[in-house]
C-alpha cells in the first residue's frame, strides 16, 4: 500500500473524530505556546541579568598573588607549634605590568586589555566627606572594557589634567555639579584638587556612590604607587569562556586570574536554577501533551476497531496499520506545534509591547523550530503504543466488534 494511501487514511480518522482532534490540538498549542514563551522569558532576563552585571565589570581581572607568611622551617628534631593569622594584604603593582599587558594583548580569544590602578582615598566638598576608590585608567583602552562615555549624564567623559568623572550618588551625596573642584585625600598628606569633567550613571548604587575615575598617573600620585598598576581589566569574546581564558592567564604569568563567573559565584548558582526550572516545566509539558496524544489515539483505536478489522482484512499489513497511526500522532504534534509557536510568539510580541519594559525578550527563530521538533518527536513516541495495539488487532475479531 503506498504511502499516500496511509496518509489519506490517518487524516481521514481525524476528520471523522473533529471534537478530539481539536482539543488535542488545543492542548498541544497550549505546552508549546507555554514552553516557547518560558523558554524566551528567562533566556532574556538572564542575558539582562549578565549584560548588566557585565556592563559595569570586566569579564576577567589579573591580579598580584596572595602575601603569605613566612614561617621558618624547624630545626631537625624539633617540633614547632605556630598559631597564623593570615596577613593583611597591602595595595601592591602587578611586577612588570607593561609586559603582561602586551602578552595578554595577543592571546586568542582576548578582546580588551586595560591596566588598571585602584584604591582608597577620601573625597572631600567643604565639610561633607566621603569613603571613595580612586579608579586611575588609560581612557582609551578602559573605554573597550566599561564604555563608560555611554553612561555619562551631566558634562563629558573626560580624564587628565587635572580633571576626573564621578558617580551620580556620589555627586548627590557631596552636592557636585559639573565643573565644581573636589579634593581627594589618599593619606599621609597625598591629595589632590580635581575638576569635575563629568557624573556617571552605571545603573549600581555602590559604585555610583564610591568609583572617582581619573588619569592613572594622578592616582598612581594619590595612592603613592608611581608607574604601577594593581589591575588588569580583560575581556574576551565569549564570556562563558572567561573562565577558561582565566586559568590560562593565570598559568602563563603566575598571577591571580579571576572570571567574573568565580566572582559572582551567587549569581551563576541563581542562573543555573533558573535553567533547571525551566527545563523540569518543559518536561512535565511535554509528558501532558504526550499523555493527552496516547489518550485520544488509544480511544481512537477502540472506536474504529471494526474499521482496522476490515483494512486489514483488504490485506493492509500490520506495519502499515502501525504507520497510520503514527502518521496521526506525527501530525498531531506538528499541527500542535506551528499554532502553539505562533501563540508563543505572539505573547513574547505581547510582553515587549505592553509589558513593564524591564527587559527585552528576544526570540530566536531555532527556538519555534526546536519546540516544533519536539511536539513532533513526542507526537510520535507517544502514538507508538496505541499504533502496535492497532496493529496487532486480529480482523476477523475486529470486523465482530461492535
Amino acid at each position: 500500500m503506498p504511502m499516500w494511501i496511509e496518509w489519506t487514511i490517518a487524516t481521514r480518522f481525524l476528520r471523522e473524530g473533529k471534537s478530539q482532534s481539536t482539543l488535542i490540538l488545543v492542548g498541544i498549542a497550549v505546552g508549546v505556546a507555554v514552553i516557547v514563551f518560558l523558554t524566551a522569558l528567562i533566556t532574556g532576563l538572564q542575558g539582562n541579568i549578565v549584560n548588566r552585571t557585565l556592563g559595569t565589570q570586566a569579564h576577567i581581572k589579573v591580579q598580584p598573588t596572595e602575601e603569605a607568611n613566612r614561617v621558618l622551617a624547624p630545626a631537625d628534631g624539633s617540633v614547632h607549634l605556630v598559631l597564623e593569622s593570615k596577613r593583611a594584604q597591602r595595595l601592591r603593582s602587578i611586577n612588570n605590568w607593561q609586559q603582561v599587558r602586551d602578552v595578554l594583548d595577543a592571546l586568542p580569544r582576548v578582546t580588551a586589555v586595560s591596566p588598571v590602578i585602584s584604591g582608597p582615598a577620601f573625597a572631600r566638598r567643604g565639610e561633607a566627606l566621603e569613603s571613595v576608590a580612586l579608579v586611575g585608567i588609560d581612557a582609551a583602552r578602559y573605554q573597550r572594557i566599561i564604555p563608560i562615555a555611554d553612561d555619562i549624564v551631566a558634562g563629558r567623559f573626560r580624564i587628565g589634567a587635572g580633571e576626573a568623572v564621578v558617580g551620580s550618588q556620589l555627586a548627590r551625596d557631596l552636592g557636585l555639579r559639573v565643573g565644581d573642584k573636589l579634593r581627594l585625600d589618599g593619606g599621609q598628606g597625598r591629595d589632590s584638587v580635581v575638576n569635575v569633567a563629568g557624573i556617571f550613571e552605571l545603573g549600581v548604587r555602590e559604585l555610583d556612590a564610591r568609583y572617582v575615575y581619573l588619569d592613572m598617573k594622578q592616582a598612581q600620585s594619590l595612592l603613592d604607587l608611581p608607574g604601577a598598576a594593581t589591575i588588569i581589566d580583560v575581556t574576551v569574546d565569549d564570556i562563558f569562556a572567561a573562565r577558561e581564558v582565566a586559568a590560562r592567564i593565570a598559568r602563563l604569568t603566575g598571577l591571580k586570574a579571576e572570571s567574573w563567573m568565580e566572582t559572582n559565584a551567587q549569581l551563576m548558582n541563581a542562573l543555573r536554577s533558573q535553567s533547571l526550572s525551566t527545563r523540569m516545566i518543559s518536561v512535565f509539558v511535554a509528558l501532558s501533551v504526550a499523555l493527552g496524544i496516547a489518550s485520544v489515539l488509544s480511544v481512537s483505536v477502540v472506536q474504529r476497531t471494526r474499521e482496522i478489522g476490515i483494512l486489514r482484512a483488504m490485506g493492509t499489513t500490520r506495519p502499515q496499520m502501525l504507520r497510520v497511526f503514527l502518521v496521526q500522532g506525527a501530525l498531531f504534534g506538528l499541527a500542535g506545534s506551528l499554532v502553539g509557536g505562533v501563540a508563543g510568539y505572539g505573547m513574547v510580541m505581547a510582553f515587549n509591547t505592553f509589558g513593564p519594559k524591564l527587559f527585552y525578550i528576544p526570540v530566536d527563530p531555532w527556538l519555534l523550530v526546536a519546540a516544533s521538533v519536539l511536539a513532533t518527536v513526542t507526537g510520535i513516541v507517544s502514538a507508538a503504543i496505541p499504533a502496535r495495539r492497532a496493529a496487532g488487532l486480529d480482523p476477523v475479531e475486529a470486523i465482530r466488534h461492535v
